[in-house]
């Protein structure tokens, strides 16, 4: 695991709506992976699905427009982002 450089940032999305059993995790781990982003998505119990992301800020930018249309038979509702402090480990990752 390491920490995020001074020219980058880490943070956690949570992503609410119709995001789980929509093949929200698979492509969320395509596209930050495509992005050269580090980091995981998983499910939580409530039914919103988690991604902590580590990597230049414009690439974040463009890794939450993306979560905001999400896969194809995805509804995404709302999309909250908070700073991330904790190492995120090389390598993007669906965390179960």
């Amino acid at each position: 695991m390491s920490e995020p450089s001074a020219a980058e940032r880490a943070v956690r999305y949570v992503v609410g709506g119709r995001v789980q059993g929509v093949g929200f995790r698979a492509a969320t781990e395509r596209e930050a992976a495509a992005l050269g982003l580090r980091g995981w998505v998983r499910n939580l119990p409530d039914g919103t699905v988690e991604v902590v992301a580590a990597g230049a800020e414009e690439t974040l930018s463009t890794l939450a427009g993306w979560l905001w249309e999400g896969p194809r038979f995805a509804r995404v509702d709302r999309v909250t982002l908070e700073e991330w402090t904790e190492p995120v480990p090389e390598g993007f990752a669906i965390r179960r």
